[in-house]
């Protein structure tokens, strides 16, 4: 048992030790490369950048890609249940089974309902605010591309 221990020991060592390795020799053989302008500068296609590449996203945009990849990450969690299930009935487990997979999408359904309740996943938000006395907020105008 400890020599396959030593095994995977030895592996991580050899891995991290060819790491070092090559990072080293990169940094040896470069060639060195001042300080010319368009090493600092970003990549287009080929082009010449317009404009500054700092451009400030809407947050809803990172909501719904979290809502995607939630939900991404839940299809690949719960396929493989889904193709043994068939296993785990004969095995006579498939109750169980059953009722954690549909407590893991009712606690998934349930976020997107509390995000769909709060709006994050429209494109447009009203906002009725009031800021100070007298002063409201005026309502959000959609982005166009």
């Amino acid at each position: 048992m400890f020599f396959d221990f030593a095994n995977v020991f030895i592996f991580i060592i050899l891995g991290l030790l060819m790491t070092f390795v090559i990072i080293t020799v990169s940094r040896l053989l470069a060639p060195r490369v001042s300080d010319v302008p368009d090493k600092f500068t970003t990549y287009e296609c080929g082009e010449r950048p317009v404009g500054s590449a700092w451009i400030l996203f809407n947050f809803r945009f990172y909501a719904v890609a979290l809502a995607f990849l939630i939900f991404d990450i839940e299809l690949v969690l719960v396929f493989p249940c889904i193709s043994v299930y068939d296993k785990w009935l004969k095995a006579g487990s498939g109750l169980f089974a059953l009722i954690e997979i549909t407590v893991f999408v009712g606690i998934l359904f349930l976020g997107l309902i509390y995000m769909w309740n709060r709006g994050d996943l429209k494109w447009t938000k009203e906002v009725s605010e009031e800021l100070e006395e007298g002063v409201v907020l005026e309502e959000e105008k959609p982005i166009l591309f």
